[in-house]
């Protein structure tokens, strides 16, 4: 994130009976439109996937979280180039970002229709169907591994995010999906108005540096678990997903179908385990006689 991603305005702040005129700051939100470009029976094809309201940065990243974790392309090696588009008009925004799948890729774009519109606060406006969005990515049936994390790391995760979440200390504003390793080290971050975009940025970026399956890795989510939250992590190999705050009970189902760990509410060094525990060790306290 940059400058870029907010705006100062004026504005008229009221605390205790008291009246100031002073400067806030605030996340910028702006339509990204995602363009597909392929070669189907030897002809061209220049199709729009996706419109999403997100805030400007990492632009690239979300194009490629999303064409991945909406089961569109199986792969990084799919893309050929992404590059914003140049869109004439008053303002000169760069809101329109082309995909370029490379020779012989077709995309698969049965689960989506065409021009579907998803708004900055639900992933999953548009689709026909919740079954529409139910893909099997290419590590649901990867071999279970013996990923575990200790209660104590779970507890300094919120610290370190609020941290690094550096546009969202000015704002107030915005989302944001972070990838620590298992020892609570910190990796990638990504921030958006719209969560589904922060974890579609933070995804992307994983793609990019060759880190998936995410299968031995933690996510954390700086809100709400929602079931298209759960459903991206599903697609990129994530069992262990703790929310900040509370998960949706379609988010706890999609979870234990997958028996991904998803754990709530964490703050104030508590939380709230909802499926698959066994991956949470906790310490040993001796019984005293």
């Amino acid at each position: 994130m940059t400058q870029s991603s907010i705006k100062q305005i004026p504005i008229t702040r009221v605390k205790d009976g008291e009246i100031e005129e002073t400067i806030d700051a605030l996340a910028i939100e702006e339509p990204l439109e995602i363009r597909l470009e392929y070669t189907l029976d030897s002809e061209p094809k220049v199709q729009n996937v996706s419109v999403t309201m997100r805030t400007p940065g990492n632009d690239a990243e979300l194009a490629a979280g999303f064409l991945f974790t909406e089961g569109i392309i199986k792969s990084i090696d799919e893309i050929a180039n992404i590059e914003h588009c140049f869109i004439a008009c008053a303002e000169n925004k760069e809101n329109v970002i082309l995909v370029k799948l490379k020779d012989g890729i077709v995309p698969n774009l049965q689960n989506t229709e065409r021009n579907f519109y998803t708004t900055s606060s639900c992933g999953v406006c548009g689709k026909g169907s919740i079954a529409a969005i139910r893909t099997v990515g290419a590590f649901v049936q990867q071999k279970e591994n013996e990923t575990s994390v200790n209660s104590e790391v779970l507890y300094q995760l919120p610290e370190v995010l609020k941290k690094y979440q550096q546009i969202f200390a000015e704002t107030g504003g915005l989302h944001a999906s972070a990838l620590f390793n298992l020892d609570g080290e910190l990796l990638l971050i990504r921030e958006d108005v719209g969560r589904h975009n922060a974890l579609d940025k933070l995804i992307g970026a994983a793609i990019k540096k060759g880190l998936l399956p995410l299968d031995n890795h933690i996510l954390l989510l700086s809100g709400r678990a929602s079931f298209e939250l759960v459903q991206k992590a599903v697609m990129a190999g994530i069992k262990i997903i703790v929310a900040v705050g509370a998960p949706s009970s379609l988010a706890v189902e999609l979870a234990a179908e997958f028996e991904i760990t998803l754990a709530g509410f964490l703050r104030n060094q508590r939380f709230n385990i909802y499926t698959a525990g066994h991956r949470i060790l906790f310490p040993v306290h001796e019984n005293s006689n």
